[in-house]
């Protein structure tokens, strides 16, 4: 007596289909871990923000972001304030976020 099933060999148009879903997968596995690769290696540096050296922040002042545009520098705070700078690194003016009157210099 003998239990073993007896084994089909699959159609060719079967055989190709099972070949190319195999040759996706491993495609798309290649592709995700290209792309978390390129993500982690090109991520920035989350440290503290660089800014020009010219500029010089009230005391207590943290930059969050920094932006340049033509002939003035803003510095948004992590006090939720915005601060802008000449160029040459002048105060000008001072943007509280939280409903408060804004400041001149």
């Amino acid at each position: 007596m003998n239990n073993t099933p007896e084994t089909e060999a699959l159609p060719p148009s079967l055989r190709l289909l099972k070949w190319l879903v195999i040759v996706l997968t491993a495609t798309m596995i290649v592709g995700v871990i290209t792309v978390v690769g390129l993500l982690v290696t090109r991520m920035p540096d989350l440290g503290p923000m660089a800014l020009p050296d010219q500029i010089t922040l009230p005391d207590g002042a943290r930059p969050a972001a920094v932006t340049l545009g033509q002939g003035f520098i803003l510095v948004v705070t992590e006090d939720d304030r915005i601060l802008m700078f000449g160029r040459d690194g002048s105060f000008r003016q001072e943007i509280v976020t939280s409903g408060n009157e804004a400041a001149q210099p």
